[in-house]
């Protein structure tokens, strides 16, 4: 039996976790380009919580990416 397909919300973890890593950006710098409380990317990063689409856009307006990139 195949492994199913991470949820949307593990998905945006994965990758804001990724981008952030890459761009060598702690949460709290992270939290700062998207104006957001780095608490807020804490429980986003642990795919703890929904996760709103205005939440989604400022995410990707930070990283310089498009929303869907962020859940693909």
């Amino acid at each position: 039996m195949s492994n199913p397909a991470p949820s949307i919300r593990q998905r945006l973890a994965d990758n804001v976790r990724r981008l952030r890593q890459e761009r060598e950006w702690s949460q709290e710098d992270l939290a700062a380009h998207a104006s957001l409380h780095h608490n807020q990317i804490s429980v986003i990063e642990r795919a703890r919580s929904g996760t709103g689409i205005d939440i989604v856009e400022k995410l990707a307006l930070a990283f310089g990416v498009r929303a869907g990139e962020l859940i693909d």
